[in-house]
């Protein structure tokens, strides 16, 4: 206890680099999958192609994926995008399958009723389809976000901080306090996230309420 008074404000720093790594993807994420979960949710083909590329995107280890990127994209070692992109194209790949479920799950008769009352494809799934499909997509976003925090960890490993330098800081010397801290402040940040992804998935579907 006495370490982390000593420590507030290194703490504070890993805490906001920790949500910016995790959260900027999780963002990026969520933009490029909705149209790709669209796409795989009106095709076959489509959700055939989408979800294998997704599946196996998924497989490739987070520490190789950010160890290459500096020599594919020549950035420094050092540099956030290295952490960023690898999470941004982990966070597709969860998505996707989500968003494809959530939209294929509206009810054909909704959509029906709408194209009927004279709304247009767009008008459409902004107004009908996709909010009908937010408590789906939420949950997957919670799956997404809970993994990149756990992920930006990695990235310590290559100088990029957040709550896994104190893993790199702790081992090395057998400093377990700094190492149990980093668990507990990693745990602590994923339970708070997850909440409050929870609490906005509910404030964006009123109607769920009503319906309980």
């Amino acid at each position: 206890m006495t370490w982390v008074l000593d420590h507030l404000g290194l703490l504070a720093e890993l805490t906001g680099t920790h949500v910016y790594l995790s959260l900027v993807p999780l963002v990026l994420g969520l933009v490029l999958a909705v149209p790709l979960g669209w796409l795989a949710s009106r095709s076959r083909f489509a959700r055939a192609t989408l979800l294998s590329v997704s599946s196996l995107l998924y497989t490739i280890p987070s520490l190789a994926l950010i160890v290459i990127l500096p020599g594919i994209l020549g950035t420094r070692i050092i540099d956030p995008l290295n952490v960023i992109i690898p999470l941004t194209i982990y966070t597709v790949a969860l998505l996707v399958r989500s968003i494809a479920d959530a939209l294929s799950s509206v009810p054909a008769n909704v959509v029906a009723a709408a194209t009927a009352i004279g709304y247009r494809p767009l008008r459409r799934f902004l107004g009908v389809e996709f909010p009908l499909a937010v408590p789906v997509i939420v949950a997957g976003l919670r799956v997404a976000a809970v993994s990149n925090i756990s992920l930006v960890s990695v990235g310590a490993l290559i100088g990029i901080s957040g709550y896994g330098a104190l893993f790199t800081d702790g081992f090395p010397i057998g400093f377990m306090t700094e190492v149990v801290v980093g668990v507990l402040a990693t745990l602590v940040l994923a339970l708070v996230v997850d909440a409050a992804l929870l609490l906005i998935g509910r404030l964006l579907t009123p109607w769920t309420r009503a319906g309980r």
